[in-house]
């Protein structure tokens, strides 16, 4: 049995060893960004990983790049890791947007809420990405109440903030995470301060990523 496949088969067995089951469907786009959420739990990340499977979709995430070190490292990287500094202050949104030059399939997990913590607001970089790279958002999902995830339908950034959060308000309506309380509202900074370096907004004209 050839790696997609068994791949494909672990992860079915493990979705249906734990009681989960799969709903949407592939995305058509071969490059998008792609928001998984609610994350109110490491879990989180093996069922994003099996539905991807599932899926048959090949995703890539961003990490800290702690996490690529050795001895797990290689197994990071297999699994689709892209190791990001957090200590650097360069223009992540750029350098990911590059990213997409480079391949003609690429479905990136761009972090929204940033924590598995309650937040106030959602890190923009997922839209800026999608917006310079001039890709498709990909919106997937985990229902803890259900025991069902998958991949909802994908759009266009318009450049529109609210009017764009608001497709994604929409679907994410009632998508409980493991812990509900940890789900923090969905809205970017923008909505409110507009966006960074305009009078009265925090930041310093860098959007957010991490």
């Amino acid at each position: 049995m050839s790696r997609r496949p068994l791949r494909r088969f672990l992860a079915r067995r493990f979705l249906s060893l734990t009681g989960w089951k799969p709903d949407g469907r592939r995305p058509e786009a071969r490059r998008f960004v792609l928001i998984a959420a609610p994350h109110t739990t490491n879990w989180d990340f093996p069922y994003l990983l099996a539905f991807a499977a599932h899926f048959d979709v090949q995703i890539s995430w961003m990490g800290k790049d702690t996490l690529f070190r050795w001895p797990f490292g290689g197994v990071m990287r297999a699994l689709g890791g892209v190791p990001v500094r957090r200590d650097r202050k360069e223009n992540l949104v750029s350098a990911m947007a590059r990213t997409f030059e480079a391949h003609s399939d690429l479905g990136l997990v761009v972090p929204a809420e940033g924590t598995r913590s309650h937040v106030d607001y959602w890190r923009s970089g997922f839209y800026h990405i999608a917006t310079m790279a001039r890709v498709p958002i990909v919106m997937s999902y985990l229902d803890y109440a259900r025991k069902v995830g998958g991949f909802g339908p994908a759009f266009m950034p318009s450049g529109d903030i609210p009017k764009d959060m608001g497709i994604i308000r929409r679907f994410y309506a009632g998508r409980q995470g493991r812990f509900p309380e940890r789900f923090g509202r969905i809205r970017l900074r923008e909505e409110d301060h507009g966006p960074p370096g305009a009078p009265g907004s925090p930041g310093s004209g860098r959007p957010e990523v991490l």
